[in-house]
């Protein structure tokens, strides 16, 4: 029997990179996916085409998760379409990079609008619609320890600030049998972050393997943790980034 059979996941940010592999791997191990997207509408489609394909269930939702409202609608569709809520995966993220004298004011926003707030306000949903075995999986990333070029403040900012969130929802909900995990993925290829850009070779040197991991490397780990695997495991943060952060 598919470990996650008879469960149901909501992977934001799901139409392309992480977030689709996630939601593809959710899928496989049984999950019905709820999936949201901001942009990538072609993306996201052809994630739940695939997923449909090979006999699962899955949902595409749009919301442009810096919206106030946006994350906890989310979930209320979720919920309203597949009838409970088992896993929440926040891995929407919002990237402003740029030296720091040419950040604005709206990339300050956006960022800890869709970075930060978002993920709490997920989590406080999800919460309300999940009993014990529950999971709330953040991706972060391991800039949020170790930033290692110029031009990232913001952005690891914004992911460290996920490391408290994920501590403080393992204590508020261990008591219901909730877990709260974080996952922080190092130099992975996917649209935002090629294993083929210029900057690759410096970043990938930076790992102790020294090359990129794949969208799916972060997938297996998220799919131990919103199993059984994952019983015992909150308030963690684990790294998946080829020892970028050693």
């Amino acid at each position: 029997m598919a470990p996650l059979m008879g469960k149901v996941a909501l992977v934001t940010g799901g139409g392309r990179g992480i977030g689709a592999a996630v939601a593809r791997r959710l899928a496989a191990d049984g999950a019905a996916v709820a999936l949201t997207y901001a942009s990538a509408q072609d993306g996201a489609r052809a994630v739940a085409r695939d997923i449909e394909a090979d006999g699962g269930r899955a949902v595409v939702l749009q919301t442009d998760l810096a919206e106030p409202g946006a994350a906890a609608e989310a979930v209320g569709a979720a919920v309203a379409t597949l009838g409970q809520l088992d896993v929440l995966v926040n891995n929407a993220a919002y990237f402003a990079r740029g030296a720091l004298d040419e950040i604005t004011l709206e990339d300050v926003d956006r960022t800890l609008a869709v970075n930060v707030r978002a993920a709490f306000l997920a989590a406080q949903a999800a919460a309300r619609h999940m009993g014990p075995g529950g999971r709330i999986i953040t991706i972060g990333t391991t800039v949020a320890g170790r930033v290692p070029v110029p031009g990232m403040s913001l952005f690891a900012m914004s992911k460290a600030a996920l490391n408290g969130l994920t501590r403080g929802l393992a204590r508020d909900l261990g008591p219901r049998g909730i877990t709260a995990t974080i996952v922080h993925p190092g130099p992975i290829d996917t649209h935002a972050n090629p294993a083929d850009s210029p900057q690759a070779s410096v970043m990938g040197a930076l790992t102790a393997l020294g090359h990129y991991g794949r969208p799916d490397d972060v997938a297996a780990t998220v799919a131990h943790l919103a199993g059984e695997g994952g019983r015992y495991i909150t308030g963690a943060a684990i790294a998946v980034d080829g020892g970028f952060a050693t």
